[in-house]
């Protein structure tokens, strides 16, 4: 038989696997995640801005900004720790850890992202938000490469990174940051960080793939959690009554506490190792985030 006869590759097997390795960079981006992000838009919607056009085109460039840093830095974090994830029950169908897309691939696309990150953050003509969205990769990579085996030092490295997101909207839009703002955003945050390890404790064991999970006990989350839950709620009744002296405000107080009290219940049923899936998926915290939003929208509209 002569080379004519030499069976090929069907022309249809590329782009097959082309369309495979791009939905595997979709799912390596986690775009889920990008939940997270929509806290920049909680400063400009305090501050009353959110409705006209530079306040909402401030918090959209931020939002952006950060859903490609955050990307980006998913991309090179789980290019880190694809060992680590290959021995995780649930982390080793990530795109990486799955070998559906290389180590090398997985380098350059977030590399990438993370230098397109802060030139986004420069559409908004000032350099303050593309001096946060670097302070942001700078506390992202140092929490990749060090803080995370770190124990304690991890849950206040991973809350930071909330608090600067809440805080780059503030920075995108011009306004001031007050304490009670940052108080409360730092205290939910961490809570939500120590449930978050406390569902990875339970569900893996002190021998986890994370490093620090070793150091901690579910006692010692439970009761990190129970000082931010405690704490948060006290300086958001005290925001909402002294600085904001009005029913809506005060209304705001109940949902708020029933948030609360939520995630709490659903980290001790051991579902909280993904929050941002309890907002998409529990229907009562849906309910009570609802509730919590259109009292503060009122508040600062109608009052």
């Amino acid at each position: 038989m002569g080379s004519d006869s030499v069976i090929t590759q069907p022309p249809a097997a590329r782009p097959a696997a082309s369309w495979s390795v791009l939905r595997g960079f979709v799912r390596a981006a986690r775009p889920v995640q990008w939940i997270k992000n929509l806290l920049v838009f909680g400063a400009p919607a305090a501050a009353g801005v959110l409705t006209t056009w530079p306040g909402f085109f401030g918090a959209l460039v931020a939002f952006v900004a950060f859903c490609l840093a955050a990307s980006g830095s998913y991309l090179l974090n789980d290019a880190a720790d694809v060992e680590a994830d290959r021995r995780h029950p649930r982390k080793r169908l990530r795109p990486i850890a799955a070998g559906v897309i290389s180590v090398r691939q997985a380098r350059v696309a977030g590399v990438v992202l993370v230098a397109l990150a802060p030139a986004t953050a420069a559409l908004t003509g000032s350099w303050k938000l593309p001096a946060v969205v670097a302070g942001y990769l700078v506390l992202t990579f140092s929490y990749t490469f060090w803080l995370k085996h770190q124990e304690v030092v991890d849950l206040v490295a991973v809350a930071g990174c909330h608090v600067i997101r809440a805080f780059a909207g503030a920075v995108a839009v011009d306004v001031p940051v007050t304490g009670w703002f940052l108080v409360v955003f730092s205290l939910g945050a961490l809570q939500i960080v120590a449930g978050k390890r406390e569902a990875e404790l339970r569900a893996q064991g002190a021998n986890g793939t994370r490093a620090t999970l070793a150091a901690y006990s579910p006692s010692y989350l439970a009761s990190v959690r129970a000082m931010c839950s405690g704490a948060m709620i006290v300086t958001y009744c005290l925001w909402a009554l002294n600085e904001h002296p009005s029913l809506f405000y005060g209304l705001s107080i109940v949902p708020f506490v029933l948030i609360v009290l939520r995630h709490s219940l659903l980290v001790d049923r051991g579902v909280g190792e993904e929050p941002e899936e309890l907002v998409l998926r529990d229907r009562p915290l849906q309910v009570f985030i609802a509730a919590q939003v259109l009292l503060v929208v009122a508040g600062i509209y109608l009052t």
